[in-house]
Parts: structure tokens; C-alpha cells; sequence
């Protein structure tokens, strides 16, 4: 590969991160301007877990056909068709006047985004060597913390200064300004089946261990994250007496922490393998670490500083994020780059699914005075279960070949 392709390709891993860091901005703005938005709609916690939970279900929903969709259609054409529908129904929420609204945009917004899950894979499996993946993967897995990261800080300044639906309209914009510049960009493809449009056998993924495998995992994992996306702020509020003002900064401080994660999620089993291990025992010890790394969350009921609650849950975040970017990791191990689209689409989909379940606890176990213990008690132990599921259902990862890639699915039943 020239010098120019070799590089070219490390701009595709910049637009996946600025799509995925846009994504996630898109969908945080609503919890950030949740008491902005209270206080002019009379929201309770229960319409605003309602509202999340549609963007869940909308979402999940939509897994099941993203993943077939981008490796049906092709990554360059879906890709940007999903960043252009979910930046037009982010923007659409500053036109909502009341939670029917609210909750339309998010259906559609939640729809749209599941593309890029998906999408994210799939191009560190078609642009990237089994060398190079991970590393790809861990820096495009910090835009979501990223993103977490610019929306606390931005998104306050943006609604005192222009009012709330500026900040929605501006989150928009910038999706589709991004959607020009990734159809100016060509680049050629590692995995020559990776780009072409393929037909997908589900009954054949349904039937692999890997899959159920993969799916389990992020059910354990993804409702711990999404639980965090959607009440932190709230969290923090509530323990600290924190106002919309000030609730930003150890959210973002939180975040940091989080993309951290992410880059070494990449780094870590990318060294393991460099000095001999097997792909088998790296990206397991790997996830192993990062399963203990999260043990410690529920003390930060414990702590009488919003920085101290921020460096446990920080701490949480960098453990699930490096945890996550494995578990994509693990995809690319042992899928081939056609098919990698659908398999992560069938296992997100499971995981935004479950996520429901701990987002509408969570407004349960507030309203009847529980507070946060139960719900971080059950992020503290996800990890290590998600990783047994693993070590069960898939006792030894062994690679996709390269020279297998594009030939068809190895499955192992």
C-alpha cells in the first residue's frame, strides 16, 4: 500500500470520529437541558425516562436493520445517508413544543444514529489490517467521550447565550457539513469485500456462539453506558446540589476519563500482541482489567465532593470504554469485514434494547426514594459477568484470516 493510501486512511478513522462525536453531542443535548426544559414544559422524571427510553427503543429497533443496511448498500453510501437523517431530526427538536415532540425527534433521532455503531466497525475492518484494528478502533471509540466531553461545556454556554434550540440547530449543521466532506474523500479499502454491497445470511449469524456471545456482552455493558449518558448529570445534581450552570464541568472532567478508555482500550491488547500474545489471551486480559477497573463505581455514594463522585465515575467510564472498544475488537477477530456490519447491528440492538430496563429503573427507583445505589450496584458487577458470558460461549478467540476475508462466514457452531 503507497505511502499517500496508508495515510488517506487514517483521515477515514477522523470523519468516523467526528461523526460518532457528533452523534453522541445530538443526543446528549437533551439530558444536559433537562432543567432548562423541565421548567418550561413541567416535565416530570418519568416523561423524561419516557422520552429516553423511546430514543432507546427507536433505536434498537433500528440495529436490526442498520447493520444489514450498510453492509447491504455499502459503508461510503450509508453512512452518509444515516449522519444526514439524524442531523436533520436533531435539529427537528428545536421546533418540538411539548413532549409529543420531543419524543418524535427522538424516535427518529434514535433511528438514524444506530447507523453508526455499526458503520464505525466496519470501517476499521474494510481500511485496517488485523495489526492496525485496534488501535483504529480505540480512537474512533473515544469520539462518543468526546462528544460527552464538548456537550457539557458548549451546550449551557450555547442556550444562555442563543437560547436552548440554537444549540440543536447547531449540532445539526454540523452533521450535514460533515456528510459533504465524506463524500469528497477516497480511499482504498484493506478488505476488498468490505465496501461491496453482500447479502447477509442472519439465520447463519443467529446460529453462531460468537454472536450470542458478542450480543450478551454489550447487553451487560451498553445499559451501564447508556444509564450514564442519560441520568449523570442528574446524578450529579441530585448529590451535590449542582445547577445547570456549574452540573457541566465534573460531567466533562468524567468524560475525559472515559476517552482515556478508549485509547487505551486500543493501545493495550495492540502491545500485548506486539510482544507474542495470542489474539485469544490479549483481548481477554484486556478485558479482564477493564472488568475489574469498574468494581469501585458504587462508592461514589460514599464521597461528599461532585470531584471526587467524578474521578469514581470517571474511573467507571475509562473501564467501560476500554471494555467496549474491545468487545469491538472481538468482532473484528472473528467476523469477516462483509458480514461485521450485521453482527455488531444484531448485538447493538440487544443492548440499546435491554438499556430500557435500566433507564425506566432508574426513574422508578428515585421515585420510590431508592436513589442511585441499586442501579450503580449493577453497573459495578456488569462487566465481569459480560466477560464469562465470553469466556463460555467462545473459549478461544481464533482470528478471521485475512485470505478468508470476503470468502464467506466460519462459523462455529
Amino acid at each position: 500500500m503507497s505511502g499517500k493510501s496508508g495515510a488517506t486512511r487514517w483521515v477515514i478513522v477522523a470523519m468516523v470520529f467526528f461523526a460518532i462525536m457528533l452523534n453522541y453531542v445530538d443526543r446528549q443535548i437533551l439530558a444536559l437541558l433537562k432543567p432548562t426544559l423541565e421548567a418550561e414544559y413541567h416535565w416530570s422524571d418519568q416523561d423524561y425516562a419516557n422520552m429516553v427510553s423511546a430514543f432507546q427503543f427507536s433505536a434498537a429497533v433500528a440495529f436490526l436493520g442498520t447493520g444489514w443496511f450498510i453492509d447491504r448498500v455499502g459503508l461510503r453510501l450509508g453512512f452518509a445517508i444515516g449522519v444526514a437523517v439524524w442531523s436533520i431530526a436533531g435539529m427537528a427538536h428545536a421546533f418540538a413544543t411539548g413532549v409529543i415532540g420531543f419524543v418524535a425527534a427522538r424516535v427518529v433521532l434514535g433511528a438514524a444514529e444506530s447507523i453508526g455503531t455499526p458503520a464505525a466497525v466496519k470501517s476499521a475492518a474494510t481500511y485496517f489490517s488485523q495489526k492496525e484494528r485496534s488501535i483504529a478502533l480505540g480512537i474512533g471509540n473515544t469520539a462518543p467521550n468526546i462528544g460527552a466531553i464538548v456537550t457539557p461545556l458548549a451546550i449551557p454556554a450555547l442556550a444562555v447565550a442563543f437560547g436552548w434550540r440554537a444549540a440543536f440547530l447547531i449540532a445539526g449543521g454540523l452533521g450535514l457539513v460533515w456528510v459533504a466532506v465524506w463524500f469528497a474523500i477516497r480511499v482504498q479499502p484493506v478488505a476488498a469485500d468490505g465496501e461491496q454491497p453482500t447479502p447477509i445470511a442472519w439465520t447463519d449469524l443467529l446460529k453462531d456462539r460468537k454472536t450470542i456471545a458478542l450480543a450478551v456482552a454489550k447487553v451487560l455493558s451498553d445499559q451501564v453506558w447508556f444509564f450514564m449518558l442519560s441520568w449523570l448529570p442528574d446524578l450529579f445534581h441530585r448529590l451535590f446540589g449542582l445547577p445547570q450552570g456549574t452540573v457541566g464541568l465534573p460531567v466533562a472532567l468524567v468524560y475525559v476519563f472515559a476517552a482515556l478508555g478508549a485509547l487505551t482500550g486500543g493501545w493495550l491488547p495492540t502491545r500485548m500482541m506486539a510482544h507474542g500474545w495470542s489474539v485469544n489471551r490479549a483481548r481477554k486480559t484486556t478485558l479482564l482489567i477493564y472488568a475489574v477497573l469498574i468494581l469501585p463505581v458504587s462508592l461514589v455514594l460514599l464521597v461528599s465532593s461532585p470531584w471526587s463522585a467524578a474521578l469514581l465515575l470517571g474511573l467507571g467510564l475509562f473501564a467501560h470504554q476500554g471494555f467496549s472498544t474491545n468487545l469491538f475488537g472481538f468482532a473484528t477477530d472473528v467476523f469477516p469485514a462483509r458480514i461485521v456490519g450485521s453482527a455488531v447491528g444484531m448485538a447493538a440492538f440487544c443492548g440499546n434494547m435491554w438499556s430500557i430496563g435500566l433507564i425506566q429503573l432508574a426513574a422508578y427507583s428515585l421515585s420510590q426514594g431508592w436513589g442511585y445505589g441499586p442501579l450503580l450496584a449493577i453497573c459495578s458487577g456488569s462487566y465481569l459477568l459480560a466477560l464469562l458470558c465470553i469466556q463460555l460461549l467462545v473459549p478461544v478467540i481464533v482470528p478471521v484470516e485475512e485470505s478468508e476475508r470476503g470468502s464467506g462466514l466460519a462459523m462455529a457452531h
